[in-house]
């Protein structure tokens, strides 16, 4: 942090002034509009980017409010998920998913589900379309649609008080399935997720590594990987899909 920022947070810490903490809301609102750029490129046309911002500035009042300098985090690693999980928050009350796509992706996961129990590893995206009798173009197509489900998959990280970095843990939330903590505890959930990651083929692990650990865009993933922004679009939701189906498929046991 920069020293008038430094001074910004000793003055807050030390009044709790209304005036300075917008101060350094102002200061770091560009951390929102990094956060909600990087969600929009997901989402439709009728998720309004203003109502997102909005939800995201909550979180970021919240993550000052909470914040504690001595424990020598960067403000912004700590503020980030909460921002971001202000506007994930946003999205589900928005309930802006239609049905059809639910039904969409519930079919996509179980058809992977089935296919990777049957053979025991990572199902192909050829292995899928025929499961499904659908030709290579209509299932990239079909991935397309459901992308944004997948958006709001990984992205709920542990964090704890002090702003350190713990293990992805959740999948998205469906309301048609138990909450994950009613059927396993938090450890155990964990240890599937990453287990079920390690067990990714490399571009996949790839993927999810970029995007939810060095929380790189999917263009920039594409330029890393040397594939087009699209296909790497297809990579995230399909290896999403796998992993919120092995943890599904663990809550039933």
């Amino acid at each position: 942090m920069s020293l008038e920022v430094d001074s910004l947070w000793d003055q807050f810490k030390r009044t709790r002034d209304p005036k300075v903490k917008e101060q350094i809301v102002l200061k770091h609102v560009n951390l929102v509009k990094y956060v909600a750029g990087r969600m929009m490129f997901t989402l439709p046309p009728s998720v309004d980017s203003d109502d997102l911002e909005s939800a995201g500035i909550m979180g970021l009042i919240d993550a000052i409010d909470r914040f504690d300098p001595k424990y020598g985090v960067k403000f912004e690693s700590y503020a980030i998920p909460r921002i971001k999980g202000a506007m994930l928050d946003e999205l589900r009350k928005l309930d802006w998913i239609p049905r059809s796509i639910r039904s969409k992706t519930r079919d996509l996961e179980k058809v992977i589900r089935e296919i990777e129990n049957i053979k025991g590893g990572p199902a192909t995206d050829e292995e899928i379309a025929s499961k499904m009798n659908i030709s290579m173009n209509d299932y990239f197509d079909l991935l397309r649609e459901v992308s944004a489900v997948s958006l709001m998959s990984l992205d709920n990280i542990i964090y704890d008080e002090e702003g350190g970095k713990g293990e992805l843990h959740e999948v998205i939330e469906d309301k048609s399935e138990p909450e994950p903590d009613d059927a396993i505890n938090k450890d155990e959930l964990k240890d599937i997720i990453m287990k079920s990651i390690d067990d990714l083929p490399e571009t996949e692990r790839l993927v999810i590594a970029l995007y939810y650990y060095e929380e790189l865009t999917l263009k920039e993933i594409g330029q890393v990987l040397q594939l087009s922004e699209s296909r790497i679009s297809q990579i995230h939701t399909k290896t999403i899909l796998s992993l919120r189906g092995k943890l599904h498929e663990a809550m039933k046991v």
